[in-house]
């Protein structure tokens, strides 16, 4: 196993990485239990009493062999420009601020991207376009983000994900999306007390929201509601309160590079999000 300084903190690490080992951010220990299968995912996230258990136990999972075997091959293998760094290899945790109002649902991990950085949305396109705009936003302490250990700070937003893995050609399988979509019914629950939005960056986002907040209870319209960039939904939670679900079109480099997906889009659609947190 190749061990290569990380481009933040320079301290020699494997990759994947191990947990406990070093990597700026890592949320796990060596002594994180790891869940081997849905079931493993099923026991791990109903005892995660919070965030950042919930974290930890993420990052570990090994409950889907197509998804452990592709991300651990492409941090071996690596592209050509990073080389010369370590690779996360992992699931990618949640980003972002355990008190907030506002929660971003993206796809899944970048190969080279969060796979690598071991950060959600950290270091591809997709993030530069992302953080720039949460920045602009008043989520976002810079409008970079790079590696792990770069200064990043969310405030008021928390940012996950439908499948923590990298899948390959970033198409993760019916089984797999359901066994990480236990993951996010137990962030939705812990987040549920003072949540008030959640945008949904693409339609398998959306999809993904709507199914955890139909398994956890909630209340949501039918028909189900149709995906559509600012599409809103009202979701009814337990308490007797709701939350808007927002839609907007992810930013991939096919939505950005074509004009799909404007940063002023990106921008209202955040906006929007901001004001629904507001109002939890």
């Amino acid at each position: 196993m190749s061990v290569l300084p990380h481009p933040g903190t320079g301290v020699p690490l494997p990759s994947p990485a191990l947990p406990g080992s070093g990597w700026p951010g890592d949320p796990a220990t060596a002594e994180t239990p790891v869940a081997t299968d849905a079931a493993g995912v099923a026991r791990l996230a109903a005892g995660a009493a919070a965030l950042a258990d919930l974290d930890a136990a993420v990052s570990v999972c090994r409950a889907c062999p197509r998804l452990v075997a592709w991300r651990e091959q492409v941090a071996r293998e690596k592209r050509a420009a990073y080389a010369g760094e370590p690779y996360w290899g992992r699931p990618a945790p949640s980003l972002g601020d355990p008190d907030a109002r506002a929660l971003i649902v993206g796809l899944a991990p970048a190969a080279h991207g969060a796979n690598r950085t071991g950060r959600m949305f950290t270091g591809d396109r997709s993030g530069d376009w992302l953080f720039a705009a949460l920045h602009r936003a008043g989520f976002a302490s810079q409008p970079t983000a790079t590696h792990a250990g770069d200064g990043l700070r969310l405030t008021g937003v928390r940012i996950t994900a439908s499948v923590h893995c990298a899948p390959p050609a970033n198409k993760p399988t019916t089984v797999e999306t359901a066994t990480c979509g236990l993951w996010l019914d137990r962030e939705l629950t812990l987040l549920e007390p003072q949540l008030g939005g959640v945008l949904a960056l693409g339609s398998l986002a959306w999809n993904a929201t709507i199914a955890a907040a139909r398994r956890l209870g909630w209340s949501v319209p039918r028909p189900k509601p149709a995906f559509g960039h600012e599409a809103t939904a009202s979701l009814g939670l337990p308490s007797g309160r709701s939350l808007a679900l927002i839609g907007c079109y992810h930013v991939s480099q096919q939505n950005t590079f074509t004009g799909r997906l404007t940063e002023e889009m990106l921008l209202s659609a955040l906006a929007r999000l901001k004001e629904s947190s507001l109002r939890a």
